[in-house]
């Protein structure tokens, strides 16, 4: 009886002579079996393209999961590292203090002075002129140059710049230029530069 109604399902079809057109003529059991496959392709391209989202979201969410680790971990060592960080900066700011105490004052600037031309002095140099230059301005800074005239012998020059060099203020010694004068003895020109903090 069931292979009756299954052979009646079927009756009349011929799949070699398969014709799109006469499809409202197909007998039932063919109908059903395309209706079955048209769902069948629906239904797995349906979950083809929800597999195919979530794989994506899943994908963006383990990148992020990454990236949120990356975070985690860097504010982690900064955390960790705060206390030795906190003692690095105190040490900054200490050794900062002590630069700026080398530093002059607009007041100490004349006393600044009067100690290279003491040094000069004390090497045995003869202190032709020691004049200070216009200030030049930077971002952090004051730029004090000074221009400085001697002469004397080659050992005495050098224990000027040495004399200088030594001061507890911070000079620094640029551009100089030795000429030999008409008795013999040597005449230098050199700029001195001595600095002061801009303070906002």
């Amino acid at each position: 009886m069931k292979m009756n109604a299954l052979q009646n399902a079927f009756r009349g079809f011929d799949i070699n002579n398969l014709d799109f057109k006469a499809a409202g003529n197909w007998p039932v059991g063919v109908k059903f079996i395309c209706y079955l496959l048209a769902f069948a392709v629906v239904v797995g391209a349906g979950i083809h393209f929800l597999i195919t989202d979530k794989h994506k979201a899943v994908e963006q969410e383990i990148v992020r999961e990454n990236e949120l680790k990356a975070q985690y971990e860097d504010k982690a060592f900064r955390v960790a590292n705060l206390d030795a960080l906190r003692r690095q900066m105190a040490d900054v700011e200490e050794r900062f203090s002590e630069i700026l105490k080398q530093l002059p004052t607009d007041k100490e600037v004349p006393g600044l002075l009067e100690d290279i031309s003491d040094i000069g002095r004390q090497a045995g140099l003869s202190i032709e002129s020691i004049a200070l230059q216009p200030e030049t301005r930077t971002d952090f800074y004051i730029e004090l140059p000074i221009n400085i005239q001697v002469s004397g012998t080659y050992h005495q020059m050098g224990e000027f710049v040495s004399g200088v060099a030594a001061i507890e203020r911070i000079v620094t010694l640029h551009d100089y230029s030795i000429q030999t004068t008409a008795n013999d003895q040597l005449s230098m020109t050199i700029n001195a530069k001595t600095y002061r903090y801009e303070q906002n």
